[in-house]
């Protein structure tokens, strides 16, 4: 990752969404690593001016640093291909896949990966069809030791740890706070990681898995962005062989569902050493705690060059 010619680079980062204040953290890191690569960089919020700002001055390429509905489903990505804007990230459609974890889940499920078995919950289902009995039937099927989270939404906002059915109808109701949908998962127990895939010009490979150990057991919000909450290692302690599973397992995964340039694949290794698919990141965070940016330090790259290197790999498709 050479130095390349100076760039106008546009970081999109803030917006309206409940990761409003993670994401100008992480827009806030991406633009410094930028500016320490001698690039000039323009820190924006998604507002009503935005469309004819890009329209007008058509920067080199926009860094999309937005968390949530905002930068994630696919909406302002599409708005960017009609503008014939540039941007790093994935596509739409993928974008939009991708966001929705159940949809996600099920494609990733078809392609021979394991996932944790789920019901998806709609509101409206919820309340016609009578909240006791609906969860009854659930606690029935799939037992108490459950995750509750909304089926769109990240920084695990709304995701709740289920022990019996009190802790199931207060999960879902915490879950409709942030979307109208509901995710119900089985809980599966092992060592949490996290894999950061990036492409900076020879294709997608997979960062050193990052490990998760809260140390109150949750990796909830407070335990994300909140230094001291959780223990991180990178790589994860893991034999050679599990790691290089989980990192094939995370680089596929980001193939199976046509993810472009950056995201993070969650998974959870078992005891017996299953691999198992949580979600899929089409933004991960970027803040100074967040895992990606760890990962990439772990592997010996530079934030600023890597950053650079995705926007390089986006001109470089956009020309194709």
């Amino acid at each position: 990752m050479n130095t390349v010619t100076s760039r106008t680079v546009v970081v999109l980062a803030g917006g309206i969404s409940h990761e409003r204040d993670v994401s100008l953290r992480s827009g806030r890191r991406v633009a410094d690593g930028l500016l320490d690569r001698g690039h000039t960089v323009i820190l924006r919020e998604p507002d009503a001016t935005l469309l004819s700002y890009l329209e007008s001055n058509r920067p080199d390429v926009v860094w999309p640093a937005l968390h949530g509905a905002s930068g994630e489903d696919g909406a302002l990505r599409a708005l960017l291909d009609a503008l014939e804007i540039t941007y790093v990230g994935s596509q739409p459609g993928s974008s939009r896949l991708a966001w929705h974890k159940p949809t996600a889940k099920v494609i990733v499920a078809r392609a021979g990966f394991s996932t944790p078995e789920s019901i998806t919950l709609p509101r409206d289902t919820f309340r016609e069809l009578g909240s006791a009995q609906v969860l009854d039937r659930v606690a029935s099927q799939f037992g108490t030791d459950l995750v509750v989270k909304p089926a769109q939404g990240g920084s695990a906002q709304g995701v709740s740890m289920v022990a019996d059915t009190d802790d199931l109808r207060r999960g879902v109701v915490e879950a409709y706070t942030y979307g109208d949908v509901a995710l119900i998962e089985r809980r599966v127990s092992g060592t949490e990681i996290s894999v950061g895939i990036i492409d900076t010009g020879d294709g997608p490979f997979a960062l050193p898995a990052v490990e998760i150990e809260p140390r109150l057991g949750v990796y909830g919000y407070d335990a994300r962005y909140n230094a001291g909450e959780t223990r991180f290692f990178t790589p994860a302690r893991l034999s050679p062989e599990v790691t290089e599973l989980a990192q094939s397992t995370a680089l596929s995964i980001h193939n199976t569902l046509a993810l472009r340039h950056i995201s993070r694949v969650d998974l959870i290794i078992d005891d017996d050493g299953v691999v198992w698919f949580l979600e899929a990141n089409v933004l991960p965070g970027l803040t100074e705690t967040s895992l990606v940016p760890q990962a990439i330090q772990a592997a010996g790259l530079n934030l600023g060059e890597v950053y650079e290197a995705l926007g390089e790999k986006a001109i470089s498709d956009a020309a194709i």
